[in-house]
């Protein structure tokens, strides 16, 4: 069981002293999507959880600083489009390199956070269809990013060297 910690989208953040007592208490419970944004309830779950439980990124763009204090990856939505993009800055970060950790970082930032700029997963959705990968097709209640945001992530997908304009 991976522990999802998304108070964004539930209202409800789990405490670290929360999510170090399940993760001592039940074996099957092996790590947690953390998307609090709140670094500190991160450090704490780092100082005190058990060496086998694992911490996960749940925000895009906190997945450098959150490996550089331990934690063990991400689980992306950016990743669901760029691939390869995410998975460099991933493996750099954990391989300690650094330098091309901070440019992926830095090179996917204003397309990260333009993808939640109008909710999720309307951003996500206009950056798989201006791949080619899809549609965006959407169901109400959720809507289509509108075509401010949609220009605004084409011009950062081409400042990132994702498209070109």
């Amino acid at each position: 069981i991976i522990l999802y910690n998304v108070p964004g989208r539930t209202g409800s953040n789990i405490t670290a002293e929360t999510t170090v007592r399940l993760a001592r208490d039940f074996a099957n419970i092996i790590a947690i999507k953390e998307a609090s944004a709140n670094l500190d309830q991160m450090g704490a779950i780092l100082k005190h959880m058990p060496k086998d439980f694992m911490l996960i990124s749940g925000d895009d763009a906190l997945t450098l600083p959150i490996i550089a204090m331990g934690g063990v990856g991400v689980i992306s939505v950016a990743g669901n489009a760029l691939p390869q993009e995410c998975s460099l800055l991933v493996n750099a970060a954990l391989n300690g390199d650094l330098a091309t950790a901070r440019k992926e970082h830095l090179r996917l930032h204003e397309v990260i956070n333009l993808l939640f700029v109008e909710g999720n997963p309307g951003g996500i959705k206009y950056v798989l269809k201006a791949l080619g990968v899809c549609g965006d097709t959407m169901r109400l209640p959720l809507v289509n990013v509108s075509e401010a945001t949609e220009k605004k992530l084409y011009h950062a997908l081409a400042d990132a060297e994702v498209v070109k304009l």
